[in-house]
């Protein structure tokens, strides 16, 4: 992530900057509830939802996780599939359209398109309130490159075991966790996250940081921090330092 990289509206948002054009929406028709696949025109698999019943008409916190390198939209999902029920989360899971994330192989591009469409069908079927990203790895360093290019959509961003974040631009002021263990030997936490960190503190950003002793995993306390702080705070949308 650059010290210089702006922040500002693009008068033509495109893929190639990391920018999401699909905005929230009324639903369309109502959207199943309970693990729903999503495909594409073609009837190729693009990702995996998971739709707690209706609480009283209210609408969803959406989350979209990323999985990590070699990863699946499965595994995506089973970030927080254990506490989705409880903490009434829309969970969507995409797969990358290779072996990782866009950025990691060189730029943002397909998997930009395929979220943004992706976004347009969920938001179809299901009332959405905030949208959050979160990732595993290298899904959570794209969860944090995206998220930063696109902070007037996504509120909060949540990074188990990042690498880096590289967003080309960058838009609003999402909030971010960050987790890390210290005996990290995929992505050492001295090279990653204790160098990004202070580095988005730098930048104004509102970051939580926890390490653990552990390596790369993100162990069931961290995940229920990362719960407990996602949902405990109103949405900062569009908000700045």
């Amino acid at each position: 992530m650059s010290d210089s990289a702006p922040s500002h509206w693009d008068p033509a948002p495109s893929p190639r900057d990391g920018r999401l054009t699909t905005r929230q929406h009324p639903p369309v028709a109502p959207g199943r509830t309970g693990l729903v696949p999503i495909t594409g025109p073609d009837g190729d698999p693009l990702a995996l939802a998971y739709a707690p019943e209706p609480a009283n008409g209210s609408a969803y916190r959406l989350v979209l996780l990323l999985h990590g390198a070699g990863g699946s939209a499965r595994q995506g999902l089973d970030l927080l599939l254990p506490v989705a029920d409880a903490q009434h989360l829309l969970l969507v899971a995409p797969d990358s359209s290779a072996a990782s994330w866009d950025l990691i192989a060189g730029g943002f591009g397909a998997d930009v398109r395929r979220i943004d469409a992706l976004l347009a069908t969920v938001f179809d079927g299901y009332p959405v309130s905030d949208v959050t990203l979160g990732g595993f790895s290298d899904g959570a360093s794209y969860a944090l490159s995206l998220g930063l290019a696109n902070g007037d959509l996504i509120d909060a961003v949540v990074a188990f075991s990042p690498g880096f974040a590289a967003p080309p631009v960058t838009h609003g002021r999402p909030r971010v966790f960050i987790s890390h263990g210290v005996d990290d030997r995929v992505l050492p936490i001295d090279v990653c996250s204790r160098r990004l960190v202070p580095h988005l503190h730098d930048l104004g950003y509102d970051v939580t940081y926890e390490e653990f002793p552990g390596g790369h995993d993100i162990p069931v306390r961290i995940r229920d921090a990362a719960t407990t702080w996602l949902t405990g705070h109103p949405s900062q949308v569009g908000a700045h330092p």
